[in-house]
């Protein structure tokens, strides 16, 4: 396995690790929203540099640490890989309910509601495509855009996380890392398989399979968010894109 900031990161490693290596200047994520004409592409080497600066941001800025519990109010989005990332090379444990949690990662639509969680620090995202912050921003929030720009390209723990700690949910990152790979086997996505997606990330089962066992499998992931009306431009993107696998797939 490729380790993505030298060593004893246990689930960073096993989902990030596979897209570096002799892949590591290919596409990992290209990220489509089709109610904006954005397009966005990120290498498995680009991908680890922004998860590093994001893993620095939430430990220096925020103090994430072993045992944080962090709540990720964000779409389907390359930012919101990028940070769920981070969180885990902090060694944090991802919650499903931001009033259990002690930093809570929030969009403009979900600012409200991670405000009045009760965590101790918000971490805003404007999603912008050219890394502009919030307009706005309420007093105690974090701007990660702004924010997360001085921040290292390189992530070093100050402990190292294995496989034991809690970190989804209470189940372990082996746990996690062993049922993203199970997903990818049961969705036919397997190594080096170009994955075209419009599946949300807002549940569970969403982010397991729209974004954890692809990356678990190898493969690289192209999301389509707010996808057109008219089938035939995912059929056509899907091609331009040389796809092979669909995810949900078509009826």
């Amino acid at each position: 396995m490729t380790t993505v900031f030298g060593s004893g990161l246990f689930l960073t490693d096993g989902l990030l690790g596979p897209a570096l290596g002799a892949a590591a200047a290919r596409p990992l994520f290209t990220h489509y929203d089709d109610a904006t004409g954005e397009r966005m592409e990120l290498s498995g080497t680009t991908t680890a540099n922004w998860t590093a600066k994001a893993a620095n941001l939430l430990r220096d800025e925020c103090d994430v640490e072993p045992g944080s519990r962090i709540a990720v109010l964000l779409p389907a989005h390359w930012q919101t890989a990028a940070v769920l990332l981070a969180g885990w090379s902090c060694g944090a444990e991802l919650v499903g309910d931001p009033a259990t949690a002690d930093v809570v990662l929030a969009d403009a639509a979900r600012l409200d509601t991670a405000l009045t969680s009760g965590a101790e620090t918000v971490v805003a995202f404007s999603l912008d495509a050219f890394g502009r912050g919030l307009t706005g921003l309420p007093a105690g929030a974090i701007d990660f855009a702004t924010e997360v720009r001085v921040h290292g390209d390189d992530f070093v723990p100050w402990d190292p996380v294995d496989g034991s700690a809690p970190a989804w949910d209470g189940a372990t990152g082996t746990e996690v890392l062993d049922a993203a790979r199970e997903r990818a086997g049961a969705l036919g996505v397997a190594e080096g398989a170009r994955v075209l997606s419009t599946a949300a990330w807002d549940s569970a089962d969403g982010l397991r399979d729209g974004l954890l066992a692809v990356l678990a499998a190898g493969a690289s992931l192209v999301q389509v968010v707010n996808p057109a009306e008219d089938a035939a431009v995912l059929d056509r993107r899907a091609g331009t894109e040389r796809c092979t696998v669909r995810l949900p797939s078509p009826v």
